[in-house]
């Protein structure tokens, strides 16, 4: 019985302070995210084939290390429950490296690293904007740039192809899953917890002795991450 009766005092302490969501309202959020790539590669299959056969297993992959970044996004309420969030991280730093060579030709080493700028838009829906608890979905598109192409610093990173350089490709375009929960506190304050799939896709690319001294095709890769984030906002 006691504990019921502290309940119910917070709710009625807080649910008169709380911000209500209104067309016209801005949303700013700082998030702490983790980005985890969800990769998909073909690279032994697409190397023996485009360059040369037999010279790494066909089963190698390139992987991408996750990495945890600070994010910024504003958000537009459109109406009550419609707003549109653009999502701002900061470039994020990825080691990308070969797997899987069980040939032995290549081995399991590190490439190099990608710095990629994902600016995101999502439209969302807010099932509860009046309420202590909001949880909402969104959807959109994502625009990822690569700042640094240039994967491997070192030449001759795969043995019997001579002299070579390998580099991310090119941006990407694709879209963006979201789900959420906004915590509405006082005075317009929030808290806030977020998941986004983002799809991302590119192509990597070898020129050296091997292709003539053009850049030729090794892999599709699918980065496709995961990103989890918490943190705080402010409506306005």
């Amino acid at each position: 019985m006691k504990k019921s009766l502290v309940v119910l005092a917070l709710a009625a302490a807080f649910s008169p302070m709380l911000a209500q969501a209104e067309a016209g309202d801005w949303v700013v959020r700082a998030r702490v995210v983790n980005i985890n790539p969800d990769e998909d590669s073909k690279l032994g299959k697409t190397l023996n084939k485009n360059v040369s056969a037999g010279t790494i297993s066909p089963g190698a992959e390139l992987k991408v290390d996750s990495n945890t970044i600070p994010e910024l996004d504003i958000s537009y309420y459109v109406t009550k429950n419609i707003a549109l969030e653009l999502i701002l991280a900061t470039g994020s730093k990825h080691d990308v490296s070969i797997k899987g060579d069980s040939l032995g030709t290549v081995t399991n080493q590190l490439l190099g690293s990608v710095d990629v700028l994902p600016p995101t838009l999502t439209a969302q829906w807010h099932f509860n904007p009046d309420q202590t608890f909001d949880p909402y979905v969104g959807a959109g598109i994502n625009y990822t740039a690569f700042l640094d192409r240039k994967l491997n610093v070192r030449q001759g990173v795969l043995p019997g192809l001579g002299a070579h350089k390998i580099k991310v490709d090119s941006d990407s375009w694709g879209y963006a899953l979201q789900a959420g929960l906004d915590v509405n506190l006082k005075d317009g304050w929030l808290i806030n917890a977020d998941i986004k799939y983002v799809n991302i896709e590119t192509d990597v690319k070898l020129k050296g002795a091997a292709t003539s001294n053009r850049w030729t095709k090794i892999d599709s890769l699918d980065i496709n991450p995961w990103v989890f984030g918490v943190g705080i906002g402010k409506k306005f």
